[in-house]
């Protein structure tokens, strides 16, 4: 029997499907004796974690049941192939027992954890296109978003952001609170920093159990080329530090203790008094345009509702058997003014359509609407709302006007309509320069902010 087990080890080893199958002839219950030890080399286990697929694909069409069988680690086949990257194993193993996906080793790992710790991409999007649900796995109050950053896998860490697309699962805390964008500020990894504020819905503010945002997280370590990079991104996207009233006066004194003995002074930039004041008054400002283009949007849309239903001159009150156009409830404003009716009725739902545009935007609470940018965009679509409703009320006015009045009414209306392009592209173009100036000083600003006095002790170096 000794030597039966060890032919087989050297099989599993070799991956030979030939001396597997000869050895199930002489005793088709060896690979069922040799599980019930729960040795760690068991041969589905070895032959998966070597990569011999034939070898693996013999075992589970005769015993599909042994990709279940834990090993003394509580490791099943499917962890081992995940861990050291054999795809191809594990899309067989998978196949035969997609629920292994979800199996959890001693230390409360799926294969999916281990894979990506390794950074193993191509088994990840395998186990993840299996069962998508293993990605949610919770060690430890760790994500596997967490363990992405921990051991730096940045690529599988674009990929499962990517397909899972929750902010909630972005956004996930570990037993200290910390978030990924923490472990990778206290890490310093400068592409995955840029790859979750300018691809993902991180709170860039979010505070750890020691009310410790990212920033603070940067401020409290060692200080190398990095930080200054760092720091710009971090501002960009709006980050700010929890604790602004200095740096080692304000934390626990055990902090300060180890700061000190290490001779690692953590120099913590103060944003100016006058930025923080700028930055809370263009937030003012943004919230009170956004507040005004919501009373005008919903004031034209109900103007444009209004004429929709109620057109110039009305509808014809009773129906003509011999012309189709004069039926009751129909508008007379087509019997008499076709071409006119139809400037009226596209400019009328243009103006009704772009105002509704504008109404549900902000109130969506999109995070990207608050940028000066987008309440721009905003403004123009409410310009071209109110010129659409101003050449709605020029055609009503034609329709409704008797002929000898509407020649003076035309000269009237030629100069009021090139006061109002005139008054529109001035508009327009005031915001545009607006706008290109705002962007021209962020870097000004931001440079402004990162070039502060440092503090340390409270005293400015």
């Amino acid at each position: 029997m000794e030597k039966t087990n060890r032919l087989l080890y050297e099989a599993s080893v070799e991956g030979n499907p030939t001396a597997l199958l000869n050895l199930l002839q002489e005793d088709p219950l060896i690979l069922d004796r040799v599980t019930l030890n729960n040795n760690d080399d068991m041969p589905l286990h070895v032959a998966s974690m070597l990569g011999h697929i034939d070898f693996v694909k013999e075992i589970l069409i005769r015993k599909p049941h042994l990709a279940m069988e834990p090993d003394s680690q509580r490791r099943l086949p499917l962890h081992l192939a995940s861990a050291k990257g054999h795809a191809v194993v594990v899309k067989a193993l998978v196949s035969a027992s997609p629920d292994t996906c979800l199996a959890r080793d001693r230390d409360g790992r799926n294969p999916l954890h281990l894979a990506a710790i390794k950074g193993r991409y191509d088994v990840v999007k395998e186990l993840v296109h299996a069962r998508p649900h293993a990605a949610r796995a919770v060690v430890q109050q760790e994500t596997i978003l967490h363990l992405c950053v921990k051991y730096n896998q940045l690529e599988v860490l674009k990929f499962l952001v990517e397909r899972v697309d929750d902010h909630e699962f972005v956004n996930s805390k570990d037993t200290d609170g910390n978030t990924i964008l923490h472990l990778a500020v206290a890490d310093k990894q400068l592409e995955t920093i840029k790859f979750l504020l300018l691809d993902t819905t991180i709170e860039v503010n979010a505070s750890n159990t020691n009310g410790d945002t990212p920033m603070d997280i940067l401020a409290q370590g060692p200080r190398d080329v990095k930080d200054e990079q760092i720091i710009q991104l971090l501002t960009r996207a709006g980050a700010f530090e929890m604790k602004t009233e200095g740096f080692l006066g304000e934390v626990p004194l055990n902090r300060k203790k180890m700061a000190l003995d290490s001779s690692k002074y953590s120099k913590k930039p103060r944003v100016p008094s006058h930025f923080k004041k700028d930055s809370k008054n263009d937030d003012d400002w943004l919230d009170k345009k956004r507040n005004t283009l919501m009373v005008v949007a919903s004031l034209i849309a109900t103007m444009a509702f209004q004429a929709g239903t109620n057109p110039p001159s009305g509808v014809w009150q009773d129906g003509s058997s011999t012309d189709p156009t004069r039926r009751a409830g129909y508008a007379v404003m087509v019997y008499n003014h076709p071409n006119l009716y139809h400037v009226f009725l596209v400019c009328n739902t243009v103006g009704f359509v772009s105002t509704l545009s504008i109404i549900l935007l902000l109130i969506s609470g999109l995070p990207f609407l608050k940028h000066r940018f987008f309440l721009w965009i905003l403004m123009v679509i409410m310009w071209i709302a109110t010129s659409s409703m101003s050449i709605t009320y020029l055609v009503s006015i034609w329709v409704l006007t008797p002929k000898p009045e509407a020649e003076t009414f035309r000269t009237v209306v030629n100069g009021i309509m090139l006061v109002w392009i005139g008054l529109m592209t001035l508009l327009v173009a005031g915001h545009s320069i607006q706008l290109m100036n705002f962007f021209s000083k962020q870097p000004f600003r931001r440079k402004k902010a990162i070039l502060s006095p440092i503090v340390i002790n409270n005293a400015e170096i």
